[in-house]
């Protein structure tokens, strides 16, 4: 468990994290509701945008936010042990195949609010209402800008062409974003094809498996592989100045969005699901309504270099300047449907 925040109405930095984040709609400390309740929060974002913007809904509304935090499937394991016991009303968590976890393990309850649904796009909410997207991010790939754009790449499924071979840096198939990827691929082009398309991958692996986005980044930029494929989240954090050593790397580097000329390129989300067994559902979907506003819609996707998942709100920061980009329209809810699959056929791959 990484660390619990009790945030309420008159959490002083709080109140000054969401003032600088969400500026208009924060209201001052000394306008915040009286307290009128709570809702207990467990969250695998770790971003101080967000316990911002939590302390902004508990101004407005009286409503104090206990956060947990810790990575998905540890709350999803202490969900499950805690049973009907759980202290849990809202699950929120950075990948759709974690809330496909948690929900075929019977962890949530529907969704209500059909005003707050139909903001969202359906690809990004599940079926039944069992969870819902509140920001969304695209798989890309970078290469070395020293090597060259690689010539004959404009696919995912371009990463398995043997030109490619001792190219491709990449995280360990037990990460969800890459389980995710190819779970998308089993469902356009087949399991038999998304097999053959691990194991040109593995063919072209310039070293084991290894790290996180950001070590695949860095990787590219000293030229110890040619490419790699991660969220473009973690490319928005090299792209500003402020930083110069990251700025530098930043500047090495070349993005390419997969796809563009056919499906379009892998979207996964950052959503929730109101806990099965929440003493305050109500609460809870109070607080996924207040993170589809507009204004709570560009601080939550700018604290995290995201995209905004409601339509219609523009990126911002970094994420503007890597441009627009012809996005997927898969449902989001494949990634899970597809992800023991996507696991089996890491396994046979080799891809370790």
């Amino acid at each position: 468990m990484r660390r619990k925040h009790l945030i309420g109405p008159m959490t002083v930095v709080s109140a000054a994290l969401a003032g600088a984040a969400l500026a208009s709609c924060a209201p001052r400390a000394a306008e915040c509701t009286q307290k009128a309740g709570e809702v207990n929060v467990y969250s695998a974002r770790h971003y101080d945008s967000d316990r911002a913007l939590y302390d902004a809904f508990s101004c407005e509304t009286g409503i104090a936010v206990n956060l947990i935090e810790a990575e998905g499937d540890a709350l999803i394991e202490r969900l499950k042990l805690e049973g009907e016991a759980s202290p849990a009303d809202l699950f929120i968590t950075a990948d759709a195949g974690i809330l496909w976890r948690a929900e075929s393990r019977g962890l949530f309850r529907p969704i209500s609010d059909e005003a707050a649904l139909a903001r969202v796009p359906a690809q990004f909410q599940h079926p039944q209402k069992m969870w819902v997207g509140l920001s969304k991010r695209a798989r890309v790939i970078v290469y070395n800008k020293d090597a060259g754009a690689p010539a004959g790449l404009t696919s995912y499924e371009d990463l398995a062409k043997p030109e490619f071979k001792g190219a491709i840096c990449a995280r360990p198939s037990s990460n969800v974003y890459n389980q995710s990827l190819l779970a998308s691929l089993i469902a356009h082009d087949g399991a038999e094809a998304a097999e053959a398309w691990a194991k040109g991958v593995v063919a072209n692996f310039a070293r084991p498996p290894q790290g996180n986005d950001t070590a695949q980044i860095e990787s590219v930029a000293v030229g110890n592989c040619r490419l790699a494929v991660v969220n473009s989240y973690y490319i928005a954090r090299y792209l500003g100045p402020a930083d110069k050593t990251k700025y530098a790397i930043g500047k090495k580097l070349g993005v390419l969005f997969p796809n563009q000329s056919s499906r379009g390129t892998h979207v996964n989300i950052s959503g929730a699901g109101v806990a099965r067994h929440a003493a305050h559902p109500e609460y809870a979907e109070a607080l996924v309504a207040f993170l589809l506003r507009d204004e709570s819609q560009k601080a939550f996707a700018r604290g995290n270099n995201e995209y905004p998942v409601v339509e219609g709100i523009a990126a911002e920061g970094p994420m503007a300047a890597l441009g627009e980009f012809k996005a997927d329209p898969l449902d989001a809810a494949k990634y899970g449907e597809f992800q023991t699959e996507a696991v089996k056929i890491f396994d046979r791959a080799g891809w370790r």
